[in-house]
């Protein structure tokens, strides 16, 4: 049975700050888009941060991933589409991907975050707050 996925897209445009002395954006600024896409996500779906840590929870990244296959530039727009990947596991699994204004694939990407209760124990299953989001999405 496949189980839907849930998506969010938000335009962002390129800040002067986040390009190199060539005009484009440094690569390390694509995780920060990432975590833009993130935000975004939980604020169109109902599981911020803000949601989570009132839970009693907080969620570390333990593996993230880009790769890169065109350059943005100072003053661009691009989209960053961001899906939340349902797992049976306790974890938050998104991927990323990044369009220019032309539509074309500027980026991919992914990230895995994992459930720390307030003593930093990970969580094996997962907390009841989320089974309810999961549950309330049709996850």
């Amino acid at each position: 049975m496949q189980s839907k996925n849930l998506t969010c897209t938000e335009e962002v445009r390129v800040r002067f700050n986040e390009t190199d002395p060539l005009g484009i954006v440094w690569h390390g600024h694509y995780i920060v888009y990432f975590e833009d896409g993130r935000e975004a996500f939980g604020r169109q779906h109902g599981l911020t941060y803000l949601d989570i840590q009132k839970a009693g929870f907080v969620t570390p990244i333990v593996k993230s991933t880009c790769e890169h296959f065109l350059p943005l530039k100072y003053g661009e727009t691009f989209n960053i589409v961001t899906t939340f990947i349902n797992s049976v596991s306790a974890k938050l699994i998104y991927k990323y991907e990044i369009f220019n204004q032309q539509n074309l694939l500027v980026c991919s990407g992914e990230t895995i975050q994992v459930f720390l209760d307030s003593e930093n124990n990970l969580c094996l299953y997962n907390p009841e707050f989320f089974q309810a989001w999961k549950d309330k999405m049709g996850l």
